[in-house]
């Protein structure tokens, strides 16, 4: 064989397929049908070890209610003023000022609005001037009485020396009489107007509305140019009252007993009351009293519980919920935290909760104590602060990944 038939068989042998070698297009095909296997195949490995956290219900331990006492009742309520008045005009007749706004702090005796009172200041000033003449007469008769005195004395001195008749002395007697007892009513009549003076003064002074006590104005009732009226008149178009005053000194909670749990109640008792407005501010009370009597219809008994310390933020009508409380009387060990009743766990004997550390769960016995209301206490295994999952999930396990679950 010559050279160059030599180096043309080299050249065809270094050209031939490697029949080993996989071709580009072909394994380019199994990388695109391996890619999705391989990232499904590496989820899977991920949840099973636990990276990819576990949505549940995480509830903060609560701390244990102060000087070892426990709830043995639950119920809702309203919160109610016990002085609460709807102001209005003693007497019928038409606004002509206003001088408050809703909201504003009143004090006792304060005004708050005037009534026309022109017909009225007539009236006083015509009384006034009725006394002014009833005591001109006073005066004239007092005058008049004094001269005929006078007169009686010189009378009386020229019937002793016999110069005139005795039916000279019997007049002259007779007009100091009669000027007297003239004089007598005369001043009468001064009482009379001045009672009469007096009468058209507290009518105008009816026609000022003030405030019966101290406290907030709650409502605006009547506008000025509005007929009001103590009783309800007018078809419907008079107003019956101005302005509707709430001492808020005077808050308290009027809560519905079911009558089969009376007997946990009495009055003194410790409560706890929660406002709708601010659930997360709990604040002391006490029952100040039980309504002696009980609904037949709700099978129910009222009863008044009384804040220890009153603040802005409470407002009546505000929905409320009290739980009454009743002091421990064992010796043993004191609760250390709340937690909801269905963090717990009972297995085998041993009580236990989920508590979650930067986001990983562990299980962590506890020793639990009683239960009221939902929740249990817990006498040592965690410490208020503490996170716990409630209703834990079958599934959870030690170590796993969590994270709270957001609201739908």
């Amino acid at each position: 064989m010559s050279f160059d038939e030599q180096a043309l068989a080299a050249l065809r042998r270094q050209q031939a397929p490697d029949p080993g070698r996989y071709r580009p297009a072909t394994r380019r095909r199994r990388l695109v049908w391996a890619l999705p296997l391989l990232l499904l195949a590496a989820a899977v490995v991920w949840w099973v070890s636990g990276d990819v956290p576990q949505e549940v219900e995480l509830v903060e331990v609560a701390p244990p209610l102060e000087g070892g006492v426990v709830a043995v009742l639950s119920a809702s309520g309203y919160v109610v003023a016990e002085r609460r008045a709807t102001v209005s005009a003693k007497v019928t007749g038409r606004v002509s000022e206003i001088l408050f706004e809703e909201g504003a702090l009143v004090e006792a005796g304060q005004v708050l609005a005037r009534l026309d009172d022109r017909n009225a200041e007539a009236a006083r000033d015509l009384a006034l001037r009725q006394s002014d003449a009833a005591r001109l007469e006073v005066r004239e008769v007092e005058v008049r009485l004094d001269e005929a005195r006078r007169e009686l004395g010189r009378v009386e001195q020229l019937r002793a020396e016999q110069l005139i008749s005795a039916a000279a002395l019997d007049r002259a007697t007779a007009e100091v009489a009669a000027l007297a007892a003239r004089l007598e009513g005369a001043r009468a009549a001064v009482s009379v107007a001045r009672a009469a003076v007096q009468v058209r003064e507290r009518e105008l002074d009816d026609l000022v509305v003030r405030a019966p006590f101290g406290g907030v104005v709650v409502f605006k009732d009547a506008q000025p140019g509005e007929m009001v009226s103590p009783i309800s008149a007018g078809g419907g178009y008079t107003r019956t009252g101005i302005a509707s005053v709430v001492d808020m000194q005077s808050l308290e909670i009027h809560v519905d007993v079911n009558e089969a749990y009376l007997n946990r109640v009495f009055e003194g008792q410790l409560a706890e009351a929660v406002l709708d407005a601010y659930p997360d501010w709990r604040i002391a009370a006490r029952v100040r009293a039980i309504v002696p009597t009980a609904d037949r219809q709700k099978a129910t008994v009222r009863v008044r519980v009384a804040f220890d310390t009153l603040d802005s933020r409470i407002l009546p009508d505000m929905g409320a919920k009290v739980r009454f409380l009743s002091r421990t009387e064992t010796a043993g060990p004191q609760p250390v935290a709340l937690v909801p009743a269905g963090a717990i766990l009972e297995q085998g004997g041993t009580t236990s909760v989920w508590r979650v550390e930067e986001g990983v769960a562990r299980r962590v016995v506890v020793r639990a104590g009683t239960e009221a209301e939902g929740r249990r206490a817990i006498l040592a295994g965690v410490a208020p602060g503490d996170l716990v999952v409630v209703d834990p999930p079958d599934a959870l396990a030690e170590g796993a990944a969590v994270r709270a679950r957001t609201p739908d």
